[in-house]
């Protein structure tokens, strides 16, 4: 069995996401998933960004859209199509200010595209932006006071999580719980998911 700080930290991790999980807004995820379902039947794209460790989460999270059946892209990638009118972005920033995300959501609203922002902070420059706001808890790599005020709330007053890792790793597991709704609206089997998987790797 692990021991010593790996598993205070990873015991730290487990009870902040427990905890998080009851914070996040059904009202919020039920927009998110009810615009991904739409984009989904009326054949729109689904553009997913992120930077850092939040953008390594954005593409977990694409490649499964993709194994569900969405036209669904990474932004930053070389394989990048034009973005329409009825399109939808997925924009990650735990602190709501990287300037990438922001600048993305910026210039796919000029042209139509729906703005999902994911972050911790609803009233950031990506908050305000957005046509949809889901609220993730955590404590993202800008020390702030109302990151203090969220780790109380929480019950934890030094978490053994460094920067953004609170915010990411809830995320993950939000999104693969995001994943396995839309599987279950969508009537779609892990067999079906099997069929879309890569077979070249």
């Amino acid at each position: 069995m692990v021991s010593g700080t790996t598993r205070d930290a990873v015991l730290s991790i487990v009870d902040f996401v427990l905890k998080a999980v009851d914070l996040i807004s059904d009202e919020e995820k039920e927009k998110m998933i009810s615009t991904l379902i739409d984009a989904l039947k009326n054949g729109r794209k689904v553009f997913i960004i992120g930077a850092g460790r939040s953008g390594l989460v954005g593409k977990a999270f694409a490649m499964r859209l993709l194994h569900l059946g969405f036209n669904v892209y990474v932004v930053g990638e070389t394989i990048l199509p034009r973005a329409s009118q009825g399109d939808v972005l997925v924009s990650i920033s735990g602190s709501g200010r990287t300037r990438l995300v922001v600048a993305a959501a910026e210039a796919a609203r000029s042209v139509g595209v729906k703005v999902i922002a994911i972050t911790t902070y609803p009233d950031s420059p990506l908050g305000r932006i957005a046509d949809i706001v889901v609220k993730i808890p955590g404590r993202t790599k800008m020390s702030s006071e109302e990151d203090y005020i969220s780790r109380q709330i929480l019950g934890l007053h030094e978490p053994l999580a460094p920067l953004g890792t609170l915010f990411e790793d809830t995320l993950l597991l939000f999104l693969d719980g995001v994943v396995v709704e839309l599987m279950e609206r969508l009537g779609v089997s892990e067999e079906d998911l099997r069929n879309r998987h890569a077979n070249i790797e």
